[in-house]
């Protein structure tokens, strides 16, 4: 798919599994299992799904999955699995090297979206995995992220951005922010405070990366909402928000943890959100 000046190629960071309770919050697990089968602990298979826009001047990747740096419990804990891709991997189908990203766009900072950000070299030190990138990220999210409350600290690991801030790698934006004439950041408040959704779009096709905002197709009707989620009903207004935004004017949304679902185009019919059209970049 081709969006203005830039080539957007789907890119696997790494599958994972997280209970699926937390997942889609208060919904009963006899509807939410309908779609996404948990095994004999719970868990639901998800993945880290980037997007990678490529252009002449620029390459450009979004989030960078969770990394290398978890420990082993933690590795265990989220199942984490490489197989099926990594960022590596994925960069080498189009002949690029991490070296190659010119700039990186973390919607936000829990470790399943920036852990690969950093990475420990051989002399265990932390060091930029994208070391030409410019990151971007909200100033208040940021803010967040160093100060975050008990009950989403375990979230956010300060090695994952840290190193970007001392090796002064990362920018901070405020508010709305056009990266470029097709490019837009556009800040949302449920999820976390002050995530990024990333707006790709041209005079023919408009694309939202949607991020935690819409996670798999499976939230797509307006109360599967996360247990993750910090402010559940402004995330639900959200929804409300950009949904009816898509569906009148035709968006497509990538959805960065489905693992069965790349991309769609929604659809509303008597006040419910569903699936129009499904496909793959």
């Amino acid at each position: 798919m081709k969006i203005g000046d830039y080539e957007i190629r789907s890119v696997i960071a790494g599958y994972l599994k997280l209970d699926g309770g937390a997942v889609f919050g208060v919904v009963p697990k006899t509807l939410w299992s309908r779609t996404n089968p948990a095994d004999e602990t719970n868990r639901i298979e998800m993945c880290t799904r980037l997007l990678l826009l490529d252009s002449e001047k620029r390459r450009i990747l979004i989030d960078t999955g969770p990394g290398y740096k978890l420990s082993k419990k933690l590795n265990e804990i989220y199942a984490i699995d490489y197989a099926q891709g990594t960022i590596e991997s994925e960069l080498e189908k189009y002949n690029l090297i991490k070296e190659d990203i010119t700039d990186v766009i973390l919607t936000h900072f829990h470790f399943d979206h920036s852990g690969g950000s950093t990475f420990y070299d051989e002399e265990k030190k932390l060091q930029a995995t994208f070391p030409n990138a410019v990151h971007y990220v909200q100033e208040k999210h940021l803010d967040w992220a160093r100060n975050p409350s008990e009950r989403d600290k375990a979230s956010f690991f300060p090695n994952d951005f840290e190193p970007l801030v001392q090796k002064k790698l990362l920018k901070t934006v405020e508010g709305e922010y056009n990266l470029d004439d097709y490019i837009t950041l556009i800040p949302v408040n449920g999820h976390t405070r002050f995530m990024n959704m990333v707006k790709i779009s041209d005079d023919k096709e408009t694309l939202l990366f949607t991020a935690d905002l819409v996670p798999m197709e499976s939230h797509l009707p307006l109360p599967f909402i996360t247990g993750y989620d910090l402010f559940p009903l402004v995330t639900l207004e959200e929804k409300r928000k950009y949904l009816t935004e898509a569906v009148e004017n035709n968006w497509i949304l990538f959805l960065e943890h489905d693992p069965y679902a790349e991309c769609l185009k929604p659809g509303l019919e008597k006040e419910r959100f569903f699936t129009k059209e499904k496909f793959k970049l």
